[in-house]
C-alpha cells in the first residue's frame, strides 16, 4: 500500500527532471495559483499531486464510451477529432490531479472515507475485465511522479515511519490510473488519480507486504503504459505491473510525518543523520562542538583560577585584566553571583573593576599627601538626626532639681518667721 509519499518540487522542476531522462513534456501546470499543483513532503490523499500522461481526450484513449452505469458500457462514435488510432507523434503532459480516483460515473461528489477507497489499486485485481477499473486500466493509464513514498514498520503497539526512495535519486515514475468525473448540476471538471500497487520487492517486505509499481525513467516500459493506440487490456500491460527491480533507500525518519498537516524537510532525513535538526541526539553533539570551538579559538577565565582582591601597597593598579598563555577557562553570561561573571571589557575601568570585587588604590594623589579619608556609605537607611534640646529647663518627672536651701542675708527682704512674733 501507499498512503503517504513526499512531492515538494514545483511543475517546472518536475518538467525539467523529466525531460533530463528523455520524457518530453509538451505541457505543464502552473507553478503558482488556483491551479497548481501541491507541494508536500507529506502528500496525503485529497492533495492535488502531478500525473504524467499522454495528451488524450477527457475520455481517454481509444473510441468515445459512455457509461450510463457501473455495468453498462455502450460504443458510441468516435469524435471527429480523435480516432482510434493516434497519427503522428505522441504529445505528453504534466496534468494536476486529486489523488483518490472517482469514477466518470459519480453523480455527486463523495466523502472522504469512499475517496479513501481508491487511493491505491491492486494490480491483481486488473487481470479480469471487470469491475470498477475496466474502463480506466485500457483507456486511462498514467504514471503518478513522486521523490519517494512512505511506510510503516509495526514494532508492537508502535509504528516507526520509514521513507522509500531511488538510491540513484531520480524521481519515481509510480503506475497510476486517471478519470474525469462531472458531477450533476455542475459544469466543472474533476480529475483524480490512483496508484497500482504489487508485490513487495526484497529490499521491502521486511517493512511492507505491497509496494507501488515503478518504472524506470525514460524507459520502453513507460512509453508502452502511456500508449494511447493500447486502448484494450492485454498480458503484455499486465506484465509490466512487477516489483521494482533497482536498488532502493529505505530508512527510518521522524514520526512527524504520521499527522496529516505536517510538513518539514526533515521528514525525508534519516532519523539518524546528522543533518536531521530533530534528533536530540545531534542536538547535543551539536553544543558539545560548538563549545569545543569556543575554547579552542577565546578562552577565558573562570572562577578556578580567582582574581586577586587586595592589592601590596605601592604598587599601581593594573588597568587591564590580563588573560595569561595556556589558560583555557571560560566565562557564562548569567545573573548569579560574581564568581560567574564574565571578564570586564578594560576601557570600563570604574564600573568594572568594582564588580570584580578589587580595592582600588587612589591613582591622583600626590605621594607627599596622604590618602583622604572617604565616608563609608551603609546601604541601611539614613537616620533623620535627633532634635535639638531647648534652651529653657525641662521639669523632670522624678525630682524637682531644688538644691538645699541657701541662707539669707539680712536686708534682702525676707526675714525669720520668729521675728516677726517679737516685734
Amino acid at each position: 500500500m501507499c498512503g503517504r509519499y513526499s512531492l515538494a518540487l514545483r511543475p517546472a522542476q518536475v518538467r525539467a527532471y523529466l525531460e533530463d531522462d528523455n520524457m518530453p513534456v509538451y505541457e505543464a501546470p502552473p507553478d503558482d495559483g488556483d491551479h497548481a499543483p501541491r507541494q508536500s513532503y507529506n502528500f496525503a490523499p485529497g492533495y492535488h499531486g502531478i500525473v504524467y500522461r499522454a495528451d488524450v481526450p477527457d475520455y481517454g484513449a481509444g473510441p468515445h464510451q459512455h457509461k450510463h452505469n457501473e455495468g453498462d458500457v455502450e460504443k458510441e462514435p468516435a469524435a471527429d477529432t480523435h480516432s482510434d488510432e493516434v497519427q503522428g507523434e505522441v504529445r505528453y503532459k504534466l496534468q494536476s490531479m486529486k489523488w483518490g480516483l472517482i469514477p466518470f460515473w459519480t453523480k455527486r461528489n463523495p466523502d472522504y472515507g469512499s475517496m479513501m477507497k481508491t487511493i491505491n489499486c491492486r494490480d491483481d485485481s486488473l487481470i479480469e475485465n471487470k469491475g470498477m477499473w475496466n474502463t480506466m486500466k485500457q483507456k486511462k493509464r498514467c504514471i503518478v511522479v513522486a521523490q519517494g513514498f512512505y511506510e510503516w514498520l509495526k514494532k508492537g503497539k508502535e509504528k516507526v515511519p520509514h521513507y522509500i526512495k531511488r538510491k540513484d535519486g531520480k524521481l519515481m515514475c509510480m503506475a497510476g490510473l486517471w478519470d474525469c468525473v462531472q458531477y450533476e448540476g455542475s459544469e466543472d471538471k474533476n480529475y483524480t488519480f490512483t496508484v497500482i500497487t504489487t508485490d513487495s520487492n526484497k529490499q521491502l517486505k521486511f517493512l511492507h507486504d505491497r509496494m507501488p509499481v515503478i518504472f524506470n525513467n525514460g524507459s520502453e516500459e513507460i512509453r508502452t503504459w502511456l500508449d494511447p493506440n493500447r486502448h484494450t487490456w492485454s498480458k503484455e500491460l499486465q506484465s509490466l505491473l512487477k516489483p521494482f527491480e533497482g536498488e532502493l533507500d529505505i530508512y527510518p525518519v521522524s514520526k512527524e510525518v504520521g499527522k496529516v498537516g505536517n510538513n518539514s524537510p526533515t521528514f525525508i532525513v534519516p532519523v539518524a543523520s546528522s543533518e536531521n535538526k530533530s534528533n536530540i541526539a545531534n542536538f547535543f553533539a551539536k553544543g558539545g562542538t560548538k563549545a569545543n570551538s569556543k575554547t579552542a579559538t577565546s578562552p577565558k577565565t573562570t572562577k578556578s583560577d580567582p582574581v586577586k582582591k587586595e592589592k601590596v601597597k605601592g604598587e599601581k593598579p593594573a588597568t587591564q585584566i590580563k588573560q595569561e598563555p595556556g589558560e583555557d577557562r571560560k566565562t557564562i553570561d548569567h545573573s548569579g553571583t560574581e564568581d560567574n561573571a564574565p571578564l570586564p571589557v578594560p576601557k570600563q575601568e570604574d564600573n568594572d573593576e568594582s564588580k570584580q570585587g578589587i580595592k582600588r588604590e587612589l591613582d591622583d594623589v600626590p605621594e607627599d599627601e596622604p590618602p583622604k579619608k572617604v565616608a563609608r556609605t551603609s546601604a541601611s537607611p539614613v537616620k533623620s538626626p535627633s532634635p535639638q534640646k531647648p534652651s529653657r529647663k525641662t521639669r523632670s518627672a522624678t525630682s524637682n532639681n531644688t538644691a538645699s536651701p541657701s541662707k539669707f542675708t539680712k536686708g534682702s527682704g525676707s526675714q525669720k518667721i520668729t521675728n516677726f512674733f517679737t516685734k
